[in-house]
């Protein structure tokens, strides 16, 4: 086996400036594109790139689950994936364009009455709001049949500490515009709501940080059940957890935790932007 030796000197190196960034580092995000048409083709690509890896982390079940994007040009309509086709499959141009009334404007395939529902109410209450996630995911349904919020249990469940809500009103599936009404009241000012009985909601102001918030959620119900099922746990102290929310819950943390895994995503599955 052959070795490749790198020979390292020191001499005449300089310290990089700002190399090393601290917890609470807060990327520049883009602003945006002034071209409403390249700014649309964004945020759809990490609609697209989000739903692909909804899908790689097993988030998919049958039909349920849907994500949505805000449109730049006509900040009452939204984008979001159609029915009936899997997450791992939906590229940039299935996406379907929908108005607050429930028609499709632009797109080859319906949607799922419930989508409509949840996000054009989110859509419409929330005007800060760009991005909305929802599936049925494992744990985030675990989590909701029960009466527990994401506990401050360990540093990543923090990003949700005082910011997240719950919406106890389950009365089947979700297709009145009331009940979406209800929802999105609910949500208030939150990042997160768990929906009882139903799993989890995200949103952002940015596709990038919803689908993150999404992502880590799971992942935060996840790592509380197991801890609870293996014993006492401990939490966070309030000061602590605070502090961490500060350092690692602000929407631009979540746009910057998002970035490699749509790199990722795009770098193995290009034909997403298709």
């Amino acid at each position: 086996m052959n070795i490749t030796h790198e020979e390292l000197s020191l001499e005449g190196l300089e310290p990089i400036p700002d190399a090393v960034l601290a917890a609470n580092y807060s990327p520049e995000i883009p602003a945006g594109y002034d071209d409403p048409a390249q700014e649309r083709r964004y945020r759809k690509e990490r609609l697209a790139g989000a739903l692909r890896l909804f899908a790689l982390f097993g988030f998919d079940e049958g039909v349920a689950g849907h994500i949505s994007a805000r449109d730049p040009e006509y900040p009452h309509l939204f984008w979001v994936n159609p029915f009936l086709i899997p997450f791992a499959h939906v590229k940039v141009s299935d996406l379907s364009l929908v108005d607050e009334h429930g028609n499709v404007l632009k797109g080859k395939y319906p949607i799922s009455k419930p989508a409509f529902v949840i996000h054009a109410s989110i859509h419409r209450h929330r005007p800060d709001v760009v991005g909305a996630a929802h599936a049925h995911s494992i744990y985030g349904k675990a989590l909701s049949a029960t009466d527990q919020f994401i506990e401050p249990l360990t540093q990543d469940a923090a990003v949700f500490y005082q910011d997240q809500a719950s919406f106890d009103d389950y009365s089947g599936v979700l297709e009145d515009p009331d009940e979406g009404n209800r929802l999105a009241t609910a949500l208030g000012d939150k990042k997160a709501i768990i929906l009882r009985n139903h799993g989890h909601l995200t949103v952002g102001k940015s596709v990038d940080s919803a689908a993150y918030w999404y992502i880590t959620m799971e992942r935060s119900a996840q790592t509380q059940l197991v801890a609870k099922a293996a014993g006492p746990t401990r939490e966070i102290s309030p000061e602590y957890a605070k502090l961490t929310y500060d350092q690692t819950g602000m929407d631009e943390a979540g746009w910057m935790q998002f970035q490699p895994l749509y790199d990722h995503i795009v770098r193995t599955q290009p034909d997403l932007l298709d």
